[in-house]
């Protein structure tokens, strides 16, 4: 079965507005039915591009309409080990508030914090 043209993008358009932290339009999606865990093809969520990419209010605003903080891509890692990685503590925070597990994944949260020496961030994640 061929994918349907219009469906790639749309699944293209609320991906981009992940990664750009466009948070009103993409819950506009959310809220009519598109489902918050929706992944692309390396398996990243929604969620996990707009972590990625530093966007804290669309980190909270996905978490609230049922995103998954621990729903790792295709290599194993998390959203907030990729928000660990990009040194995003304002992010960090908003999916730790979420219930985010810091030693989820691989690498996890915590050992990316140690493995780049980022004791703040070590500090947030241990408590």
């Amino acid at each position: 079965m061929e994918p349907d043209p219009e469906v790639e993008e749309l699944a293209t358009k609320l991906f981009g507005l992940a990664r750009a932290g466009e948070t009103g339009p993409l819950c506009a999606y959310v809220d009519a039915g598109v489902p918050a865990n929706l992944r692309n093809q390396n398996g990243d969520t929604l969620l996990m591009l707009a972590a990625y990419h530093g966007h804290a209010d669309t980190v909270r605003a996905l978490a609230e309409r049922g995103a998954d903080p621990d729903l790792a891509n295709d290599r194993g890692q998390t959203p907030l080990a990729g928000a660990v990685f990009k040194k995003e503590p304002e992010v960090v925070r908003a999916l730790v508030d979420a219930g985010a597990d810091p030693r989820a994944g691989t690498p996890s949260a915590l050992e990316t914090a140690r493995m780049f020496g980022n004791s703040e961030l070590v500090a947030l994640l241990e408590k």
